[in-house]
């Protein structure tokens, strides 16, 4: 069963927008703080941007501060991911996370539900 499943990535030029969702069937998805994360072919996972339950409380990497914003839909059980001013460095399957602690998606330790990722590649 796949409790979260993102969508939206693709390719896009330097200095373009994309956005990411993250679509959740989980039941309590309300409770759950969430975040996203990328990573490349022999990379480690790195940290992307994090939100808490009720949106309230954001929190992202340096690397992508002022480019990026998270935000979440309860209603629609989607979070989301606005990723402008794409550079190069951008590019990796990004992957989207809940759990029931929000340290867990920034530090990305134990983490409830992952999902599978969706690629996004920027061209120079």
């Amino acid at each position: 069963q796949v409790q979260l499943v993102e969508s939206g990535g693709g390719l896009v030029q330097a200095g373009g927008s994309l956005r990411l969702s993250c679509l959740a069937s989980l039941r309590t998805f309300r409770t759950y703080a969430m975040g996203w994360f990328r990573q490349t072919p022999g990379k480690e996972r790195e940290f992307v941007a994090a939100i808490g339950w009720n949106g309230g409380t954001t929190y992202y990497a340096d690397s992508v501060k002022g480019r990026f914003t998270i935000s979440r839909d309860n209603a629609k059980n989607t979070g989301y991911l606005q990723m402008n001013s794409l550079e190069p460095e951008d590019t990796a399957v990004y992957y989207c996370a809940a759990s029931f602690v929000f340290r867990a998606v920034v530090d990305g330790t134990g983490i409830e539900y992952w999902g599978q990722g969706t690629q996004v590649t920027v061209s120079s």
